[in-house]
């Protein structure tokens, strides 16, 4: 991810101070956060739920 991206991102999550104050800090987070949205397996089917549903009282 280049500067002026983690820039634009970190003042829209309201992270400017954060920014101002540490900016290699807001970096390297930034890049490990996009490497982890990279390894997340999105599903093939959208409306399939990544666990099974829950149901009260099954297992009381």
């Amino acid at each position: 991810m280049d500067k002026d991206t983690i820039e634009m991102l970190a003042r829209r999550a309201g992270l400017a101070r954060a920014l101002a104050d540490f900016p290699e800090d807001v970096t390297i987070a930034a890049t490990q956060a996009a490497d982890v949205a990279q390894k997340i397996k999105r599903p093939a089917d959208p409306r399939a739920e990544p666990w099974p549903p829950m149901k009260a009282g099954t297992t009381l």
